[in-house]
């Protein structure tokens, strides 16, 4: 059993127990999420696939952890003309374990 939500901007496929890294949510440690946005879900036996979402499906889940992944280095240069400027970014995120998913 799978499902496609949506969350951040993005869309990702998730199975029960599964470990994703997504958008930073906000949420404690510990503290349990649910998604809403379910796009598509599969039972084994029959693909349901909404339009845009799956009515009254859900998929729950639990936080992992909360952090920021390597830093990404931003460098801008223009020849002849002496520019340069570097910077740096590290973009946050939150590790989500899928618990449940209701269909």
């Amino acid at each position: 059993m799978y499902a496609v939500i949506a969350t951040g901007g993005k869309q990702y496929k998730v199975s029960e127990g599964d470990i994703i890294t997504i958008e930073k949510l906000g949420a404690a440690e510990g503290e349990n999420v649910t998604f809403d946005q379910v796009l598509a879900v599969n039972n084994n036996s029959k693909l349901v696939v909404g339009t845009p979402t799956v009515d009254g499906a859900t998929v729950s889940g639990s936080v992992v952890a909360e952090g920021r992944k390597k830093k990404v280095i931003v460098y801008k240069y223009k020849s002849k003309t002496g520019y340069h400027k570097k910077n740096g970014h590290r973009q946050p995120f939150t590790r989500v374990k899928i618990e449940k998913i209701n269909a």
